[in-house]
């Protein structure tokens, strides 16, 4: 294993970070400790909400205060950024231009992760925020790859922002019905796979031990990528 710590810009939620690390961990083929990643971990929970700003609830920008956290990161030694928050992804060129290591991706690496579990992938549903819905990452990367993207109806997207923020950020239980009811809606629109596009949804997915091929988790695509660009090794 290379000594080169990976720089984790966190917070975004706290618990999606420690998450991440966990999935890292799990994910790495290491013997000992030393065979694991090294990680500069900044879990900065009071940036501002990336969806409020979004949506217009809120007037106080995350990504200078992301960009920051960056340039922190990048002095303490980082060789790169991985960000567990998918609604953050907006911010993505703001906090790449901050500095001068690479800032990972974790959109297009969900994508990807999509398009490798359902080969001749077509049409992608995004469970996510309503920030993320409304910035159109997702929409815009799978279009790019001639997938068409697939979200919730209002009612729906309603009870995903309920479970996000009533649920698990807020640290309630969730049923695993209306977990899967929400996937099976866009199952119903035609989605042949389903990502997870929100770092809580994978805590979710993890909690309620959901383990369907079709079902991508963002935080499990980011954290392989982050494994690899590491130098590590994939169990």
């Amino acid at each position: 294993m290379r000594n080169e710590p990976v720089g984790i810009l966190g917070g975004v939620g706290p618990m999606a970070t420690v998450y991440f690390m966990q999935r890292i961990l799990e994910m790495t083929d290491a013997g000992r400790d030393q065979d694991h990643l090294d990680m500069l971990v900044w879990n900065h929970a009071s940036i501002p909400d990336r969806t409020a700003y979004i949506v217009g609830d809120s007037d106080q920008s995350p990504g200078p205060v992301m960009a920051e956290d960056a340039r922190a990161l990048e002095r303490a030694g980082a060789t790169f950024i991985a960000i567990p928050c998918n609604t953050a992804r907006a911010f993505l060129d703001e906090v790449q231009q901050a500095v001068a290591i690479d800032v990972l991706d974790i959109v297009a690496e969900t994508v990807s992760a999509a398009q490798e579990a359902v080969p001749d992938l077509t049409t992608m549903g995004i469970l996510a925020t309503d920030g993320t819905l409304r910035s159109r990452i997702y929409h815009d990367t799978a279009s790019a790859r001639g997938i068409k993207p697939v979200e919730p109806d209002d009612v729906v997207q309603k009870d995903v922002m309920s479970m996000i923020y009533d649920g698990v950020k807020a640290g309630m239980p969730v049923s695993r019905d209306r977990f899967d009811a929400a996937v099976e809606h866009l199952r119903g629109k035609g989605a042949q796979a389903v990502v997870l596009g929100c770092t809580e949804l994978s805590i979710l997915q993890t909690d309620l031990e959901v383990d369907e091929p079709d079902v991508i988790d963002s935080l499990d695509a980011l954290a392989a990528r982050t494994v690899t660009l590491a130098g590590g090794r994939l169990r």
